[in-house]
């Protein structure tokens, strides 16, 4: 059931973002008074699930989820209709039109993209709130783990900046500017400290197979939340309350510490011998936590977090900070995939990497994130000057519109083909990736 919904959510978000961003195309298109013969949601390589003609286009649903297209009529695209391009141009066609309102249409797929993202994080913000924990708010520092730890990071840390840029919530952003990052700057033990973030700890948390799981945290007090009585910490008797003082002889003084020995304890396959105070009361327990479960003690409840609300006129410029923000971390993250120790390629999802990432449960908010995102994503990739992209198409207009001449048509058939064999290749390696992940 899980797998259907994570399915359900990625061909959802996917069919929306490929019919607004073919609308895109569509509507300039007819407004220059260009024929489109076809819309498919989808490819229909041999068949479609479903065609219908309404006025001069067909309209339809392929059975390859991978895009969708519009056939625009006297335009080299990925059919490349040799026949149709061999006779004189038609007043109706591509080809007949100037070269401002040919950019016009190649342009506005990644317009209603962009559109799109920004009009999701208004909503979002409008809705939800922007819901974060401010730096100031971490009075027992961050925990890491241990591919944190790697990254150069300690428990108890107080990030103060990345690269320069100070730090004033923490949230997943934080994370993925730590990933992104070459220095970081804390406060550790009362004293500011910079170091350059190890590329071997990024490499580290992109091949962790727990993806779910932070590798920077907020820290806790080390005092127990509510025990359940299933657990072996009520058995012993723990009931919530209780200040963990030291395990095994060493000071626990924040939650990190608490796991940090438990797990220590586990690996070493050693009992736990834990003092703590209760109604002013000093009292020491021993225990034995076996691999397979838990010992089930959780941290006291503590708000750390904050949520700022917008109105719809604050949210506007507030998304479209949003939007330009996610679409300078995807171009930066480049740095990782062409980084020879990170070695981030091979963790470029395609098509089955990213049904694994949806939530396993069906959550608007996470799927109007992930929505809003990939949006931004597919602006960026189509805009890319690759022949058989809407960039390609983009850059020879651009060059016709700058030189006053336009490219030949055998010049733009060469180029659709060379792009198509680069994004084909492009594909098989992605999907390769995910195949052989899976596998892992």
């Amino acid at each position: 059931m899980e797998l259907f919904i994570q399915i359900s959510q990625f061909i959802l978000s996917i069919s929306i973002l490929v019919v607004l961003h073919e609308f895109g195309h569509f509507l300039p298109a007819r407004w220059f008074g260009i024929k489109v013969e076809k819309f498919f949601l989808f490819f229909d390589v041999k068949f479609a699930l479903f065609k219908k003609k309404i006025g001069e286009t067909v309209y339809g649903v392929g059975w390859l989820p991978l895009g969708g297209y519009v056939k625009i009529a006297g335009m080299i695209d990925e059919s490349m209709d040799k026949e149709q391009m061999a006779k004189p141009a038609e007043p109706w066609e591509f080809r007949s039109k100037p070269a401002w309102q040919r950019l016009i249409v190649m342009v506005g797929g990644v317009t209603v993209n962009v559109l799109l993202a920004w009009a999701i994080y208004s909503t979002m913000l409008v809705v939800y709130g922007d819901v974060y924990t401010p730096a100031g708010n971490l009075k027992y520092g961050i925990d890491v783990t241990t591919e944190g730890e790697a990254l150069g990071f300690m428990d108890g840390d107080q990030i103060l900046s990345i690269d320069g840029k100070p730090v004033k919530k923490f949230n997943s952003d934080l994370l993925f500017d730590v990933l992104l990052g070459d220095e970081a700057t804390v406060r550790r033990d009362g004293k500011e400290v910079s170091f350059p973030i190890s590329d071997q700890g990024k490499k580290l948390i992109l091949n962790n197979d727990k993806k779910g799981s932070p590798f920077i945290d907020t820290d806790r007090s080390n005092i127990l939340h509510k025990v359940a009585d299933t657990t072996i910490a009520y058995s012993s008797g723990f009931r919530g309350g209780e200040v963990i003082t030291s395990i095994n002889n060493t000071q626990t003084p924040f939650w990190s510490d608490i796991k940090e020995q438990i797990a220590l304890a586990r690996t070493n396959k050693d009992s736990l011998h834990i003092t703590y105070q209760s109604n002013g009361s000093v009292s020491t327990i021993t225990t034995f936590v076996p691999n397979d479960k838990n010992l089930g003690v959780l941290p006291k409840a503590e708000k750390f977090a904050v949520k700022d609300e917008y109105s719809v006129f604050a949210a506007i410029p507030k998304a479209w900070t949003q939007t330009i923000g996610v679409l300078k971390k995807q171009v930066k993250q480049f740095k990782l995939i062409f980084n020879k120790e990170v070695q981030g390629y091979k963790n470029v999802k395609g098509p089955i990497g990213i049904v694994e990432m949806m939530s396993p449960t069906w959550d608007w908010y996470k799927f109007w994130s992930f929505t809003a995102m990939f949006s931004v994503w597919l602006a960026f990739v189509n805009i890319l000057p690759i022949p058989a992209l809407d960039g390609g198409h983009v850059m020879f207009l651009l060059y016709e519109m700058i030189s006053g001449k336009k490219p030949s048509e055998k010049t733009l058939e060469r180029g659709q083909i060379i792009g198509f064999v680069i994004v084909m290749g492009l594909m098989l390696v992605i999907f390769g990736n995910d195949i052989w992940n899976l596998f892992k």
